[in-house]
Parts: structure tokens; sequence; C-alpha cells
């Protein structure tokens, strides 16, 4: 798409765009209000906390805008040195971008990290928006005072209260950001959804269903990666992906008495490649102990991470 393409592909309107990153804190909801502002699954959820590892873009066309959604690692303090990558990479995102919005979770309120996040949000000097999420959850008068002790120490440009499990609110929230993007020709081709690429995609949601099905049960010393990606003439799609743990009772928990675990985790992942790629695919899991992977500087290029020294 040409830019003159794009500057007349919302009705001759003059076009804008932009990027917009989303910080907060661990499992603020993140990574659901992007799923839920672009329309589709972009970046993986989990109940488990610090699962957005890199900056997952997801791209949404409102009216004559394209905004570029950046899905940043959630910011707490950290301890190892994925940690430093995942806080570094999350306060790179918010800089680069033309506006950034700082989701904090209205039940959990400004304990803790969102605190911290509050103060570092001083020295971003960007339009900052404050989002204040599952706000049905919390009475109106706890849901102002929040608002107004946030207000209180960065200078927001607006707030909003919305619900990104439901859909609450995230109208006026994207008309607003419509409207704040500066005027220009569009980033990505207009079907496009996401930067990510399908293989990494891929892995990302291997990695999901791994969390989801282990819960407690296996630390975050895992990673996956997709090491075969095969089209096959009959239009399906074969896939070999390497989950790497630590230690060998890690590859035990992984795969699960008698491969009961893997079989699940390869199934879940399987269906939910197959409806976003609309093929058919073969997935083959496996799981491999390579210690102390969360120094390798491999590891973190892979993840999309810069390796902290």
């Amino acid at each position: 798409m040409t830019d003159k393409e794009i500057d007349t592909a919302a009705g001759g309107a003059q076009t804008r765009s932009g990027f917009v990153a989303l910080i907060g804190a661990t499992n603020a909801g993140k990574s659901t209000l992007v799923n839920r502002l672009v329309g589709a699954k972009v970046s993986i959820v989990s109940h488990k906390v610090q699962t957005t590892r890199a900056i997952i873009r997801g791209i949404a066309i409102h009216g004559n805008a394209q905004i570029v959604f950046m899905d940043t690692p959630g910011i707490f303090k950290p301890r190892r040195r994925l940690d430093r990558a995942m806080v570094t990479t999350a306060w790179g995102g918010a800089k680069d971008a033309d506006v950034v919005m700082l989701l904090i979770d209205s039940e959990r309120g400004l304990k803790g990290d969102a605190e911290a996040i509050l103060e570092g949000l001083k020295e971003v000097p960007q339009p900052k928006i404050l989002v204040l999420n599952k706000v049905d959850r919390v009475r109106p008068e706890e849901l102002l005072k929040l608002a107004a002790a946030a207000n209180e120490a960065v200078a927001f440009e607006r707030t909003f209260m919305i619900s990104a499990l439901n859909g609450s609110g995230c109208d006026d929230l994207m008309d607003y950001l419509a409207k704040a993007l500066p005027e220009g020709p569009w980033y990505y081709p207009e079907d496009q959804i996401s930067d990510l690429p399908m293989r990494q995609l891929a892995a990302e949601i291997t990695r999901e269903k791994l969390f989801l099905r282990l819960h407690q049960e296996l630390p975050y010393a895992s990673h996956v990666e997709t090491e075969k990606w095969e089209e096959r003439k009959d239009g399906s799609v074969r896939i070999e992906q390497v989950i790497y743990v630590e230690r060998e009772s890690q590859k035990k928990i992984a795969l699960g008495k008698g491969g009961e675990a893997i079989k699940a985790i390869s199934t879940a992942a399987r269906k939910e490649i197959s409806e976003i790629l609309e093929q058919p695919v073969h997935l083959f899991l496996f799981v491999k102990v390579r210690e102390n992977w969360g120094d390798d500087p491999e590891r973190f290029r892979e993840m999309g991470l810069d390796f902290p020294r």
C-alpha cells in the first residue's frame, strides 16, 4: 500500500498513525487489553505474573488512524538477569512511543510496583494517559480516589476507566487515541494485526499453554523456540518446537506422568495455532535441559531482549 493509498484509506481523511506503549505492573491486564483493542489474539495471557517477556506490537485500525500498541513486559523489582532485561525493555518501549498508557489494576490500586512506576513515569517526556482496569470490581468512590492519587503523582492528559475483559470503556479509549496520534501514513498494511513473525507467535502460544497447564509446578525457568517450520504439499504445516528448562526435574514436570502434560500442552497449542493460520497443523514438542539458559545471550536474542551485562 502506497502512502497515497494509505492517506485515502479512511474515506479521503488525512490518516494518523503512531505507537502507544502499555506499561504497568505485572498482571495488570496489559495483554488482555491489547488483544481486546486489536480484536484478535496477539499477546499471550496467563494468570501468572511476568508472562510477557519482550515488546509485542498489536496493530488496530480505528477510523482513519492506525494504532500500534506496544505490549511491554510488566514492571517489577528485578532479581535475575532475565528480570532486568524485561524491565529495561518495558521502559525502553515507553520512551520510544508517541503516547504512554499506564494500566493500573483497580483492585490492587497503587500498592507495590505501581507506586514505583508512577515515580519512573515522571522522567518520561511523552504524553501520558491513565487507564484504570477492572473497574467493574471496585466501588465508584474508590475509583475516584485512585484516579485522584495517580493524577497527583503524574500529570496525565486523560484518565479512562475500563474493563479489558468485557470491553467496557474501550471505545472511548480508542476514540481518544485515534485523535491523539500524529498525522501521517500508516506503518503497516491494513490487514496486519501484529509484527510478530508466525514462528515466534507459535512459540508464544505454546509457552502460554505451558503456563496454563502447569500453574505453579514449573518455575519461570522455561523458554520455547520454534526450530522447524515446514509447509507441506497437502496444505498443512509441520512445526517442531523445543521447550528449554534448566534442570532434569523440570523436564519431568513438563512431560508429566506418562507424557500426559506435554500431550495436553501440544493439543491445546496445536488447536490455537491452527485457528490462527487457518490450516491444519502438525505440532511436535520436545523438552530439553539447558542449564543456565537465562545467562545465554542467544536465548535473549530469540526472545527479542537485549542481554544485560
